[in-house]
């Protein structure tokens, strides 16, 4: 599988909003997203002016998943990814460079929301990779995780 890792631009917003509805768990449809303030044009704004920076994957040619953070607070916003490419690393590669985006940003502490349910695929996945709880919710009632860049 030929997976090619990139800065998502713009262009990108409409096919992460397709993708985030086709994900297997915490999908949200485009109207859900707008329910929430995401829209595509919010959405498209925020990458270009650099307040949203992201990482995108693709293999051939198709996009496969993406990760973005809020250059502001350190909060990992969304990773999402097509159900067919879990368990091959894509995930883990693209928050890795989110991670190294923030890192380099001077960030020495990084955080997001989590699902409280340990059935769920990223309650297990993020804690693997180093994530710890820090005993408090978000307003979504997720978990909120932290991670601390070394």
């Amino acid at each position: 599988m030929n997976v090619i890792y990139r800065r998502a631009t713009p262009e990108d917003t409409p096919g992460c909003i397709a993708l985030r509805g086709k994900t297997r768990e915490n999908a949200f449809s485009i109207e859900q997203l707008k329910a929430i303030g995401v829209t595509l044009e919010s959405w498209r704004t925020s990458i270009g002016d650099g307040s949203l920076p992201g990482y995108v994957s693709t293999v051939e040619g198709e996009l496969a998943g993406y990760c973005f953070g809020e250059r502001n607070t350190g909060e990992i916003a969304v990773l999402a990814l097509l159900p067919e490419y879990e368990g091959h690393g894509i995930g883990k590669a693209l928050l890795d460079l989110m991670i190294e985006e923030f890192r380099g940003l001077g960030f020495k502490r990084l955080f997001l929301g989590c699902s409280r349910d340990p059935d769920v695929r990223s309650y297990g996945f993020y804690r693997h990779l180093g994530w710890t709880p820090t005993g408090t919710v978000n307003a979504a009632n997720d978990e909120v995780l932290e991670y601390l860049p070394s």
